[in-house]
């Protein structure tokens, strides 16, 4: 049955943007809402709340503490009738004037202007007031989420060249509040060589994140997150000996996803020891793992083609490639991550124009699709996607300040995905690693933009916009298909398979300019950043259309 809350500013008051804000959040979360707008006099909103029958009074008063503390009074006693009734009854003022309310002992809940709005959707779902204890806070992936809309859960990387350092830091997250995960940021050794003393370097020890070394150094790690608002935790899945990682990350950190790429992080990127067909396979055995166990999956891909300079197209069907294989291998909940601002020069129009490209090409494998050979319907299975969107890793600028503005701008900009989960890049990345107190800040700033736009207009409906998606995604159609026709005899879903996937990049279908040189990229694609948009160009600068550039290719 759908509870009713009515709200107003008493009195004197006229200051009802807190009111408004409040009854907002409420809807959103069920709520019927009833504004009866500013300096309502205490007869008029409690004749009001008899007459809906209401089940909570949001009462405001933002003027001199005295006398909201003589009208806040007066109200308490003329509503103990509805009080003893079962009425619950909220109060929000400056912080002033919330003391004097708390003083009257009537209210249920008193908020002075501080709280997130996360902490009012809490309240208003009927959540624990004060939650102190793990089993307060959702510990699952899928279930956090939930919990935290329309909000979407926060995230950010986090790892210092100690593990003194990174636990420190994780107490001092978790005890602010500030984010839903944190994701361990680990160094190159613990990635490829957590199993291979004999192989790490104790020269770069600590070189791109904390130097955990063994399943109790990750122990420790989760330890330090037991407190505050208990952050998941979560960890990439290594570059070398995947299973086994993966058995470690699961025990000792309850890890929270998996991101593991579809064709980097091996020799052709020198961040692991795989070949290309080798980590391809290897990769899809980890999303198999995975999805066994019901743990969702993210395939941290198409922002690698991004930020080599790939042209768009090839960022697209990079996205719908990974989603492919990750219901091909049994994941069950598939986390499409869509970095922003990649290459820096894309253009904001552009940037959701190729991410709702990534959306519409994907959203049909959530719930099945037309086999291709027989015209029939697959067996439906289970395969739920979570959007989930971040700043590019490069664009952010070197000043602290103009960083900060980016970091809000982008934010302001990706919720127009409303994306299930936030990927912060703080503002501090383009100079050092972030320190807790750096994450603290760039959490504030998040938080601030994200709240702002749930209220903007819908920027994907711009005209400019969905002609570029369409655009997309018609030639994402045509490179998937030559993709799909590399494929050897016999082979029945070229898609999900390594060797046809292998092919695609060491004959320049999937290429990027910086894969020049390369022992497995050909790296022979131009690319130039065209009214905002990042095109494959011929060697006079001009866009090439897919197909031509396709056929080149073959040719060659």
């Amino acid at each position: 049955m759908t509870k009713t809350v009515i709200a107003a500013a008493l009195g004197e008051c006229v200051h009802v943007a807190g009111v408004s804000n409040f009854l907002r959040l409420a809807e959103q979360v069920g709520w019927k809402t009833i504004f009866l707008g500013p300096a309502v006099p205490v007869e008029t909103l409690l004749a009001a709340a008899r007459k809906e029958k209401a089940d909570l009074v949001g009462v405001s008063y933002r003027l001199t503490p005295e006398t909201g503390e003589r009208l806040l009074g007066q109200f308490a006693e003329a509503a103990s009738d509805l009080h003893e009734a079962g009425v619950r009854f909220a109060f929000a003022g400056t912080p002033p004037v919330a003391e004097r309310a708390a003083r009257i002992g009537f209210f249920e809940k008193i908020f002075d202007g501080s709280e997130e709005p996360e902490q009012v959707l809490a309240y208003l779902k009927g959540l624990p007031a004060q939650a102190a204890t793990e089993s307060d806070y959702p510990q699952t992936t899928t279930a956090r989420i939930t919990w935290k809309s329309p909000y979407p859960i926060l995230r950010h990387h986090f790892g210092l060249p100690t593990m003194e350092a990174t636990i420190a830091g994780i107490e001092k997250i978790a005890e602010a509040g500030a984010l839903d995960l944190i994701s361990l940021g680990t160094d190159q050794d613990a990635q490829e060589n957590f199993f291979h003393p004999e192989r790490q370097d104790p020269r770069r020890k600590g070189a791109g994140g904390v130097p955990v070394r063994t399943p109790d150094d990750f122990r420790a790690l989760y330890q330090a997150s037991r407190r505050g608002n208990y952050p998941l935790l979560r960890a990439y899945s290594g570059t070398d000996d995947f299973i086994r990682y993966a058995e470690v990350l699961t025990e000792t950190i309850r890890n929270a996803w998996c991101a593991i790429p579809l064709y980097w992080f091996n020799q052709m990127d020198g961040r692991g020891p795989w070949d290309l067909e080798g980590s391809i396979r290897e990769h899809q055995r980890v999303m198999a793992w995975y999805g066994e166990r019901d743990i969702p999956v993210e395939l941290n891909e198409p922002h690698h083609w991004g930020m080599r300079d790939a042209p768009d197209v090839v960022f697209v069907v990079s996205a719908f490639l990974s989603a492919y294989n990750g219901r091909k291998y049994g994941v069950k909940d598939y986390i499409a991550q869509m970095m922003f601002n990649s290459p820096p020069g894309t253009s904001d129009a552009m940037d959701l124009a190729k991410m709702l490209a990534v959306l519409e090409m994907i959203a049909p494998l959530s719930s099945g699709e037309e086999n291709r050979k027989t015209g029939k319907p697959e067996n439906r299975k289970i395969f739920r996607i979570w959007k989930q969107t971040r700043i590019g890793l490069l664009s952010h600028p070197l000043d602290p300040d103009a960083a900060r503005g980016h970091l809000a701008a982008s934010t302001y900009l990706q919720m127009a995905l409303r994306p299930h989960i936030y990927h912060i890049v703080g503002h501090t990345e383009a100079d050092h690693a972030a320190t807790a107190d750096d994450i603290i800040e760039a959490v504030k700033i998040v938080r601030r933009a994200i709240n702002n736009a749930l209220g903007a207009p819908d920027m994907t409906k711009a005209p400019e916009v969905q002609e570029r998606k369409e655009h997309l995604v018609a030639e994402a159609r045509i490179l998937l298909y030559a993709i799909r026709d590399l494929a050897a005899p016999g082979v029945d879903d070229p898609w999900a398979d390594a060797a046809t996937l292998a092919k695609s990049v060491t004959l320049g279908l999937m290429d990027a300019p910086q894969l020049r040189n390369n022992r497995f990229g050909r790296g022979q694609i131009r690319t130039r950043i065209i009214n905002g948009a990042c095109e494959a160009v011929d060697g006079e600068g001009r866009p090439i259309p897919e197909k031509i550039r396709i056929q080149q290719v073959l040719r060659n």
